[in-house]
C-alpha cells in the first residue's frame, strides 16, 4: 500500500501541506496531534454520557413498569412443549 501522497495527482502546495502535517518538528503536525487528542477525548466523553443517560432511562422505565425479562427461552424451546 503506497504511503503519503503523489504529485502526480496533488499540487506543490497540497504536498507542502502534507509533509508539514507529517514532520514532527512542525507547528501543523503538533495541532494535528493536538486536534486529534482533544476530539478522542471528546467522543469518548459523549460516550460515557450517553450510556449513563441510557442506563438511567431504563432503571427508570424498570421501576415503573417492573422487571422485563428477555423471552429468549420461548424462543429457543419447542413450542409444542405447552400444548
Amino acid at each position: 500500500m503506497a504511503k503519503g501522497v503523489s504529485s502526480k495527482t496533488h499540487s506543490q502546495k497540497e504536498l507542502d501541506n502534507y509533509a508539514n502535517q507529517h514532520n514532527p518538528n512542525n507547528k501543523a503536525y503538533k495541532a494535528r496531534v493536538a486536534n486529534d487528542q482533544a476530539t478522542k477525548k471528546q467522543s469518548k466523553k459523549a460516550l460515557t454520557k450517553q450510556a449513563k443517560k441510557r442506563a438511567k432511562r431504563q432503571a427508570e422505565f424498570e421501576a415503573e413498569y417492573g422487571v422485563m425479562y428477555p423471552l429468549d427461552w420461548m424462543c429457543s424451546s419447542n413450542p409444542y412443549d405447552f400444548d
